[in-house]
Order: structure tokens, then sequence, then C-alpha cells
């Protein structure tokens, strides 16, 4: 097996010799129109017998099919517990969109111009990358609790970012050593991260690139997964594919954790009742009810949600906290979609609207992302509030 760099298309495109096989890897950036040119350069004078991406078919589809959101069913991602993959999925298409728009191209369009190129040359192409549930779900469990909060904080700082950038930054971030400093910089701050977003793809993209068909291929992949996958491609690593497309269950600690905290406020208000009374149980079940009710209806009506989605916060606060089935958060979003639903112009602008803070509560689908957050954190506070005061009304003679 060889690696070399074929001379003609320049630094971005690598030749790789495997068993009288030629793999062309095109790394690109996916919001530069010099990208777009160079895939279309490459598929056109190869002709390759195969062309792969860098895409799963859910990305694939939200990019060549026009108006995708239409699939969107908002009540069935609610029901799968999908909203946090879902806001972080729109959080980096707005990211991207971003950039593109900054330099008038669009995200992935290099990628969507390789898939159309290979139609019209009548090219099979494969897709090859992970499902982009499995990696958003992979990444969320392999990031511990507080690294969370710095997942999260450094996203929104992405979203809200307002710096520039230019067709000369956007080459810096191409070069190879550039993105190896970023690479290893990631590493270092958080491993565990890099290991599933970076690391995991570039075994998995190596492995289906391999699979791909024919003498020849062009494979479109981001520069930044050009290093990864050279590296992995003389090894067969078939063997650990599924491993790294299975999302890890729930720690048996935090399951324990979470049925017994409602086990522990229950024990503990039929305690009350035997030792002080009936009336006393009933006393610190109101202030269970209160303490979760009242917080959850702040976060409603922070998020302006509907009178009837407000309601159900105070209902389903008291009630979804004794179980970590379910959530007061998921409870009111889905009635709030039911009751609010977005509308057509709201998804189709939500890759702009969610970089402005004041659209959060305009745009009935980001709001239905408030009302999931803010009911679901007055929950929080309510648990450990109302839990702290029936332990302590517990251990009270």
């Amino acid at each position: 097996m060889t690696n070399e760099t074929p001379h003609t298309y320049g630094s971005d495109v690598h030749l790789i010799e495997d068993s009288g096989r030629q793999i062309l890897l095109v790394g690109t950036a996916h919001v530069s129109q010099q990208s777009v040119d160079l895939v279309t350069q490459v598929i056109t004078e190869e002709h390759p017998d195969t062309v792969c991406l860098e895409l799963d078919e859910r990305r694939f589809s939200a990019l060549s099919q026009e108006k995708q959101w239409q699939k969107l069913d908002l009540k069935a991602v609610i029901r799968n517990k999908q909203l946090s993959t879902l806001l972080v999925s729109l959080m980096m298409a707005s990211y991207q969109k971003r950039l593109g728009d900054s330099l008038g191209v669009s995200p992935g369009a290099e990628l969507l111009a390789a898939a159309q190129c290979a139609d019209q040359l009548k090219i099979p192409i494969r897709l090859c990358d992970r499902d982009i549930r499995i990696t958003l779900r992979r990444a969320w469990k392999s990031t511990g609790f507080f690294r969370k909060g710095y997942l999260a904080a450094s996203l929104l700082a992405g979203i809200f970012d307002s710096e520039e950038i230019d067709e000369q930054k956007l080459e810096e971030l191409k070069k190879h050593d550039v993105l190896t400093e970023l690479m290893s910089e990631m590493g270092d701050s958080m491993p565990e991260l890099k290991q599933v977003l970076i690391d995991e793809r570039d075994l998995y993209l190596a492995e289906k690139i391999k699979a791909a068909p024919g003498d020849k291929v062009v494979a479109v992949v981001g520069a930044g997964h050009v290093a990864g996958i050279k590296r992995h491609f003389p090894t067969d690593n078939k063997g650990e594919l599924e491993d790294i497309t299975i999302i890890p269950p729930v720690s048996k600690i935090w399951k324990i954790v979470g049925w017994l905290i409602p086990l522990t406020i229950l024990t503990a208000i039929g305690v009350i009742g035997y030792q002080k009374g009936a009336a006393a149980a009933g006393e610190n079940i109101q202030f269970w009810i209160l303490a979760n009710g009242i917080p959850s209806t702040i976060g409603a009506i922070a998020a302006l949600a509907h009178p009837l989605t407000i309601l159900s916060a105070f209902v389903a606060a008291p009630i979804t906290s004794l179980t970590p089935v379910i959530g007061a958060g998921y409870v009111t979003a889905f009635v709030q979609v039911m009751v609010r639903p977005p509308v057509v112009r709201e998804f189709e602008t939500v890759g702009k609207d969610i970089a402005r803070i004041k659209c959060w509560w305009s745009n009935k689908l980001l709001r239905v992302f408030l009302v999931f957050f803010l009911t679901g954190l007055g929950s929080v506070i309510g648990t450990y509030v109302g839990g702290y005061e029936i332990i302590k009304s517990l251990l009270t003679p």
C-alpha cells in the first residue's frame, strides 16, 4: 500500500494504492467554494467506479431533499426522548450555515456537488459516515457530568459568536498542521469527545471506503478526517465496527440512583405518616407538590408557554419527579407542540433564528426547546428542595 498526493490536484487530494486499487481521498472544508470546485474536477476527470461521501442517510436526505423538515415528526422526537439530540444537530447546522452564509456557500455544498456530479456521470455513491444520531448520543454519554456543562456552554458560545471568518482563515483551518494542532488540543481538554467525534469516525469511514466496490474510488471527506483515515487504512478494523455503532447503556449506578431518589421520598412520607400521623404526611405531600410544581411552572412562564402547557408543568412535575422514566420537560414539550405547533416559516428559518436570543421566544420550534429545558430545570430544583424538606421532617423529632 502506498500513500501519496497527486500533484495535478494539489495537497488536498491524497492517493492511496492498495492491492491494485486506487483510492483518491479528497479533503475538504464543508463551507468552501474551492472544495466544491475541487470535488467536481476530481470526479469528472477520474470518472471512478464509486464515489464515497462523508454522510449518513439522514444528513444526505437533509442536503439533497428540499423541505426535508416536512418529514420531521416533533411528537415522535419527544416520545423517543431525542429533543436534546435534535437541538445539538440544529446548533451544529446553524454554526456551519453562518460560516457558509459569510462565504456564499451552503454547508456541505461540496458533498452535494459530489453526489450530483456522480449522478450525472451514472457513478454509484456510497454513504460512508456513521448515523449522526449514534455519534451525538455516544458523544453525550461518553462525557462526564461536569464536562456536559462545559460542552453545552461551548456549543452556545459557538452559536452566538459573531466573529467573521473569511476564505483566508478557512484555508488556514484546512492546512494539515493546523488541523492536527486543533485535534491535539481537543484531545488534551476532552479526550473522550475527540474519541467519539473524530477517532471512531475515522475508523468507520476508513472501513466503509475500503468496502466500496471498484478499482478506482473517490472519497470526499472533511479535511480533519484525512490523517486518521490514512492511518487506519492499512489495518483490518471490521471487527470494531459493531462496538462503535451501539449506544452505551445507562450506567447501573445511575439507574439505581434514578430509582433511589423517588423510593427514598415515598418511603420517608410513609414513615412520617406512621410516626406522626396522616396530617403530617399530608403536609409533606402538599409541600412536595408545591416545591416541584411552582419552579416548573415558573420555567413554563419564562418560556412564554401556552396556558395549557403552564398548567401541565404544575401537574406533571410532582409526578414525573418520582420516576426516572420520563421528565417534566418531555411532558410539557409534548403539550406545547400539540397546542402551539411550529409553522412552516419557523422550520425554514430555525437555522438563522437559533443564533439570535430573542428568536428563541418568537420561533415556536425554538420555544419548544425553551419549554423543555426550563420546566425540566424547575422540576430538578423542586425535587431537591422538596426532598430536602421531607427528609428534614423525617429526622425532626
